[in-house]
């Protein structure tokens, strides 16, 4: 068995709406926030309710069931967009979660698929998991490479999975009048917005938050292998390396994407 990481009461008003990421109630399972904190994720046993607890599908094996909370907030975010057939989307980010954004994306039919980032091997990763394009923000272009590439539009959406001024910016100036702009990243509480394009160009911006029900689809995904999840696990290793490792994450050595703690 696994379990969505957000814990929420079945009868509060968001959940009765289908928005039980956004409850009043909710806590989250190893997270730090104090507001929703809710700790356990390393203890021996945890209590769990049942209307979270989803089967393993035979095909997945544990360590990939231990991803499968990346990978749906990506397909919350690429669900809550609309994103139609052969539509051109770019992703701003090419950590974990916008490699899993840019797969979900594959799998819904998208036209092109464009990843923007500032590191070389995360966009060589980027390449390999799906987009057709990719470009560095450091020494691309980017705003002219992807008006470039969509008949000199713009993209229909684009996704932010880093969460600062410059990113959102760039989310922002890469999508067509009307686009759809989706923030899942939040490094900074507070970004910049460049407020004028926004309403002139009638942009929608909308946050994608958690989780929201996406749990068994993608374990189905991971499944039938729509989705690659073992192309970014870094390392597993045992729990008693975990400090080493939680150190290693912190100082972003490079290559290291995920790293999965055996106990």
């Amino acid at each position: 068995m696994t379990f969505d990481s957000t814990i929420y009461l079945l009868n509060d008003w968001y959940t009765l709406k289908g928005l039980y990421n956004l409850s009043d109630n909710r806590m989250v399972l190893g997270v730090s926030p104090e507001e929703y904190r809710r700790h356990g994720a390393f203890a021996d046993y945890v209590n769990i309710p049942q209307h979270i607890l989803y089967k393993v599908p035979e095909e997945v094996t544990f360590t990939q069931a231990a991803m499968v909370e990346p990978v749906a907030v990506a397909a919350h975010a690429v669900e809550l967009a609309s994103v139609g057939w052969n539509d051109s989307v770019v992703v701003v980010g090419a950590g974990m979660i916008g490699l899993f954004v840019i797969q979900v994306l594959r799998s819904k039919g998208c036209g092109k698929i464009i990843a923007v980032d500032i590191e070389t091997e995360k966009l060589e990763m980027a390449k390999k998991l799906g987009a057709d394009y990719i470009f560095n923000q450091k020494t691309d272009n980017v705003k002219q490479e992807i008006i470039a590439l969509t008949s000199n539009r713009g993209a229909d959406c684009s996704f932010e999975v880093v969460g600062i001024d410059a990113t959102v910016e760039t989310a922002i100036e890469s999508v067509r009048k009307g686009g759809t702009v989706t923030l899942i990243g939040n490094l900074s509480p507070f970004v910049r917005l460049p407020l004028q394009t926004v309403v002139t160009r009638q942009i929608r911006v909308q946050g994608s938050c958690a989780i929201c029900g996406e749990y068994q689809a993608v374990l189905d995904m991971i499944a039938r292998k729509q989705i690659d999840v073992n192309s970014l696990l870094s390392a597993e290793a045992p729990l008693s390396e975990g400090a080493v490792w939680f150190d290693r994450l912190y100082k972003k050595e490079p290559g290291l994407i995920k790293v999965v703690l055996i106990p």
